[in-house]
């Protein structure tokens, strides 16, 4: 159901660049059309966005959408849809006092794959710094943003909310609503917990839009050819797309009215997604930075490392999501064909961030089923060798960059490094692998093909 009330605020938390060419760019399509019901109201948990906040805040909430298609066509748009810039401080006091208020009727966030805190089992990691300072009513993570917003909400009656997880997590909003469930048990709050039964919903969400870091040379060319010096510009690819289903407590802007697809299940359009766009992104980033390379569309026209994703997914992954309603094959060659588009700068240190969150959540439920279907995953398992060499060069100090993860534990990787078997640590890790860390086959197809990665890495060195 689509319900309006003039000036509806959607608060987004997430200041990120994917935010603004996406969620931002479909309400901005809105606007545009005429219908002027709803606005976004712009947030962030951590005081790492604060200069682009400000940017933003001088600008009236707008920045200019450059998009760029594998032709190199390239396009200019201003967004209008952000009206409101929340400031941050520690106690995050503008953004709750923003999401308390009725207006508010969607409360959406991106903070990356592993800023939910989840173990393999997609529970709550209990033991995180960042979740225990939480726990005892501190908010750096979603969890106790959210539920101090909820809080206020409860005692302000500020009314039903829909909460819209909008990252790379399959059933993202099912994970996000068992890791608040499981976060306020533990606070031991059953009152607010009953009161989100009643008064929330957290629908499932596919999103897809390239959108790398942007460069200075952004900014340059939005001058150029739009006269405008906007110092908060992003650019993104042409391709954009949004699954989301429909279950909505508070009303919804008539999103399905600028392209975006509101179904019963996002199940198939997510499981194809995560595993075939996000898994291919991974490996092409970390085999390019391997091979010293700074951007994807250079690995993606790389042939050994393309081959790699290609058979990745046509040997593995489409036998395991098949049947679906998509067409899998077309599927993986348009996202390796948008992976090589040159225009984009996407760079290999980006998509290859959060390895330790994305080893479990994309690419071990592949290997978990090919061995279930009496497969061996070999085309698979090439992902997580690509991770372990690429890991052992960070712990090396010989990576061309600084490796970013939200739940990195640098101390028990150079701990595995070190061991007298590094393979075997990494084999039977399960929060990576789950059920196959005790696996005898699962440790000796690791081996074949980490030995493999470097047997590929000499050849590339001599070719």
């Amino acid at each position: 159901m689509v319900t309006s009330w003039h000036s509806a605020v959607w608060l987004h938390i997430g200041a990120g660049s994917f935010h603004r060419a996406h969620q931002a760019w479909y309400l901005h399509r809105l606007i545009e059309a005429g219908d002027n019901n709803w606005s976004i109201a712009l947030g962030n948990i951590r005081d790492d966005a604060t200069p682009l906040l400000n940017n933003l805040s001088a600008q009236g909430g707008e920045y200019v959408l450059e998009t760029v298609t594998p032709a190199g066509e390239r396009a200019y748009e201003t967004i209008t849809s952000v009206k409101k810039i929340i400031p941050w401080d520690a106690e995050l006091s503008q953004l709750i006092a923003q999401g308390e208020k009725s207006a508010t009727r969607v409360i959406s966030f991106t903070v990356t794959e592993s800023g939910y805190y989840l173990d393999n089992q997609f529970n709550l990691d209990q033991n995180n710094a960042d979740i225990c300072a939480d726990l005892q009513g501190g908010c750096r993570t979603v969890y106790g943003a959210i539920s101090h917003i909820l809080q206020q909400r409860q005692r302000s009656n500020g009314g039903p909310v829909t909460l819209l997880n909008c990252d790379n997590l399959r059933h993202n909003g099912d994970r996000f609503h068992h890791g608040l469930q499981q976060f306020l048990t533990l606070r031991q709050q059953p009152a607010l917990l009953q009161w989100i039964a009643d008064n929330a919903r957290c629908p499932n969400t596919m999103v897809d839009r390239i959108t790398p870091r942007p460069s200075p040379e952004v900014a340059v060319r939005v001058k150029e050819q739009t006269g405008k010096d906007d110092r908060a510009p992003v650019m993104a690819e042409a391709f954009i797309q949004w699954v989301v289903e429909d279950d909505f407590i508070a009303g919804r802007p008539a999103l399905e009215k600028v392209g975006v697809e509101m179904v019963k299940s996002v199940v198939p359009y997510e499981e194809a997604k995560i595993r075939i766009l996000n898994a291919s992104h991974s490996c092409i980033a970390w085999a390019g930075t391997l091979l010293e390379q700074r951007y994807i569309h250079q690995s993606t026209q790389t042939e050994s490392i393309c081959q790699m994703a290609y058979r990745y997914v046509t040997e593995d992954v489409i036998p395991s999501l098949s049947p679906s309603p998509l067409d899998l094959k077309d599927y993986r060659d348009v996202v390796l064909e948008r992976f090589s588009n040159p225009h984009i700068q996407d760079t290999n240190q980006r998509v290859a961030a959060d390895g330790f969150s994305k080893i479990p959540g994309f690419i071990t439920p592949t290997l978990v089923e090919c061995y279930q279907r009496g497969d061996v995953p070999r085309a698979t398992s090439q992902l997580p060798a690509l991770f372990f060499v690429f890991m052992q060069r960070w712990a090396q100090n010989q990576l061309p960059y600084e490796y970013q993860d939200g739940i990195l534990d640098s101390q028990a990787v150079k701990q595995m490094f070190s061991a007298k078997d590094p393979i075997a640590e990494y084999a039977h890790d399960s929060k990576l692998f789950g059920e196959l860390a005790s696996k005898p086959e699962f440790e000796t197809l690791l081996r074949e093909s980490i030995a493999g990665v470097y047997q590929w890495l000499e050849s590339a060195k001599q070719g």
